[in-house]
């Protein structure tokens, strides 16, 4: 299946964008069909950014986007079934393609329900192009989009609409939406939810009639033209029935091939397997039983087999004979199989995949100069416009003023507005113009101002860009850089770390946790040589703290994947990331001074997770762990647990119960005082460490209290 490697139900379309080994096609040679998702709206951002990236194309030239765009001639084409934009995500959509005036053609699909629920109960207006009629341009003004109403059963006048539409979108780069009325269901939503069940008499009735491949026919039926004073038909009712019949029997004859390849294949399978488990059966009666069942199952799947297999191991499992090795051998090649068949690409795995990116270390001098770590990301960001033109940032604040930390300073006077760009407060469309970007070849980096709203854009994130990969079994990529800032400040909704939502909901995307601007340039500098989606967080309180630049700024790359250890210690291992790490690193400083010598690892990168196991090697050395962040309990620090128990095998070297030490369960309180007592402070740090050798050596270490 080439759309989703059967990932996906059928229906879910997407072309192949990448040649086999992840590098692209050239785009503007085949039509693109950026891969579908069911959620309702949520292809709505993408399509955004599918659009603006014509735009951008009108602007930017670099080598190689003769690949992905004619000069930014492209229309970007959405369909949306009329109850779904009740959803946030179509408004969202529709007013920034208004204001960024970009060529799209939104195709509202209209049959007056949604699933079962009728039109008038689900917006202010049944009608949508009245109640969108505030979003039309007028005479004389540059923002706003055209609506066109047509009949879904009227050929002749969607040719028309659907011309007009394309010479707004093409030839003016206005964003149009084209409601399609009166559609029809021929089976309702789904094959278990007849509309027989919400529709009356009279409204099935109408649907028979004006079924619109009915009408089609009755169109071309009733055309005629004049030729050389003849007139010509263009089909009679024999050869449309000709065509129906040829139609009905080419369908079969696909459903028919498709069943039997998929049958091949599961008999192929079966062929493979069977003789091994029947040789298992003269060593264990309880075998035979389990083919007999194998055998009397109607309507067999893969699942089944691997079922017969995987008992007939179970009940076998003190047996060591040939047989048994045999069977085991062909069960873990064939497995292997199904993982690259189900559970591949969920990452790249390309030659640009993030973690092939090599090391450069950063360098420092006797000249390299201290400034505020803002002025360090800024003088990084500046060298990545320099050095990489498909590269743009966007987000709220971003442009003019160069970000409300002032980390792209001066950058939009020197790139341009197209480049350093800024948005409207509209978090899930900044996520979704990034995937669009990406899908056409640009490297964006969509900017979310703190990192509490990117739960605003999370659906995206976790839905969209977190599956491209993976849904397109390698087919399609979006390397997005989501740029945030976060962690600790003061303030009730600019002091979140949502950490285990964003672990947990976005698999497919590399979380990056720097701990300071310079650390946060080196991932930046990494993921552009990446063909990965990530999500970079920088620590929001470090951008006025002094750090020394590199003096190979926008050169040098920090490993993804690669913990730090920042404090050599023999007692205990205290690990943490982002802002929380100065504390630890003060804390760790007062633990020595009271006879504890600690050992301060600083993860950096959360997906993926110390790779090379360095956090296994200080605990084989300390044999105690407490895991610090600013999460709730249960957590970023349940995922990092798991890792270092389960993954790297840890638990078997600790000779203390490990600790996690996070935030409250609520949101962090307004203030200084509600900072100390909402999140993990220095002296919570010391006593939680404490407590840990005074319950293995309470004499040298008597509690405090």
């Amino acid at each position: 299946e080439p759309a989703s490697a059967g990932r996906q139900m059928n229906g879910h379309y997407g072309t192949r964008s990448l040649n086999e080994d992840g590098s692209w096609k050239n785009l503007t040679e085949q039509k693109n069909i950026s891969a579908d998702i069911s959620p309702t709206a949520g292809q709505m951002p993408r399509l955004l950014g599918l659009a603006l990236a014509s735009k951008v194309y009108k602007n930017i030239h670099f080598e190689g986007s003769e690949k992905f765009s004619k000069n930014g001639q492209e229309i970007a084409f959405g369909t949306i079934g009329d109850a779904s934009t009740a959803e946030g995500h179509f408004f969202e959509t529709l007013n920034a393609a208004c204001a960024l005036q970009v060529p799209m053609i939104i195709s509202i699909w209209d049959d007056g329900y949604g699933i079962s629920v009728p039109t008038e109960q689900q917006r202010a207006k049944a009608d949508i192009s009245d109640m969108l009629s505030g979003f039309q341009r007028k005479e004389g003004e540059k923002q706003g989009c055209e609506i066109i109403q047509v009949k879904a059963w009227d050929y002749p006048q969607l040719l028309e609409a659907y011309a007009k539409a394309e010479h707004f979108a093409r030839t003016e780069s206005v964003p149009v939406v084209l409601h399609v009325i009166e559609a029809t269901q021929p089976q309702g939503h789904s094959t278990s939810g007849s509309h027989e069940r919400y529709k009356d008499e009279d409204r099935l009735n109408w649907e028979k009639e004006f079924d619109c491949l009915n009408k089609f026919r009755e169109w071309i039926l009733n055309y005629a033209i004049e030729i050389e004073d003849k007139e010509e038909v263009l089909a009679t009712l024999e050869e449309l029935d000709t065509i129906d019949q040829q139609a009905k029997k080419f369908v079969k004859e696909g459903q028919k091939k498709a069943w039997e390849n998929y049958q091949k294949t599961l008999s192929d399978l079966e062929n493979q397997i069977l003789p091994l488990v029947k040789n298992m059966s003269s060593e264990n009666t309880q075998v035979a039983t389990l083919i007999e069942n194998f055998h009397k199952k109607v309507g067999k799947a893969k699942k089944d087999i691997f079922h017969l297999v995987r008992q007939t191991l179970l009940v076998t499992r003190n047996s060591e004979s040939e047989n048994r090795t045999n069977l085991l051998q062909k069960y873990s090649q064939i497995f292997e199989k199904e993982k690259d068949n189900y559970s591949s690409h969920l990452y790249s795995q390309s030659e640009w995949k993030a973690t092939n990116v090599k090391e450069v270390v950063p360098i420092f001098s006797d000249s390299s100069e201290m400034m505020d770590g803002r002025v360090v990301v800024r003088n990084n960001f500046d060298k990545i416009f320099e050095k990489y033109p498909e590269t743009l940032v966007f987000g709220e604040d971003a442009g003019n003023i160069g970000d409300v930390n002032q980390g792209l300073e001066g950058l939009q006077e020197k790139y341009g507005a197209v480049r350093i760009a800024d948005t409207g407060i509209r978090e899930a469309t900044i996520l979704g113009q990034g995937i669009g970007l990406a899908m056409r070849g640009l490297r964006p980096i969509a900017e979310i101002q703190y990192l509490d709203y990117v739960l605003y854009c999370l659906q995206g994130m976790s839905d969209d860009l977190a599956t491209v990969q993976y849904r397109t079994k390698g087919g399609q990529k979006a390397p997005v850089i989501i740029r945030t800032r976060g962690h600790r400040l003061e303030g009730i909704w600019h002091s979140g770390s949502p950490m285990a939502g964003i672990l947990n909901l976005c698999k497919g995307i590399l979380v990056l946790t720097p701990r300071n601007l310079t650390k946060a340039a080196g991932f930046y500098n990494t993921m552009l040589q990446s063909d990965e989606p990530c999500i970079i967080i920088e620590p929001l309180n470090g951008y006025r703290l002094k750090e020394k630049q590199p003096d190979n700024i926008g050169e040098f790359t920090l490993p993804v994947g690669k913990v730090e250890i920042t404090k050599e210690g023999k007692d205990i291992t205290l690990i943490s990331y982002g802002s929380t790490w100065r504390l630890v690193m003060e804390a760790a400083d007062q633990l020595e001074k009271i006879g504890i010598s600690v050992e301060v690892i600083d993860i950096q990168s959360l997906i993926p997770f110390d790779l090379e196991h360095d956090i296994l090697k200080s605990i084989q050395k300390t044999s105690r762990l407490v895991i610090i962040d600013e999460d709730v309990e249960g957590g970023a620090s349940a995922f990092i647990l798991q890792q270092i128990l389960e993954v790297q095998k840890a638990f078997k070297y600790l000779d203390s119960e490990p600790v996690t030490l996070t935030a409250k369960n609520h949101r962090p309180a307004f203030g200084t005082d509600g900072d100390y007592f909402s999140k993990p402070s220095v002296d919570e740090m010391i006593e939680t460490v404490y407590k840990v050798f005074n319950e293995f050596n309470p004499e040298k270490f008597p509690k405090i209290y």
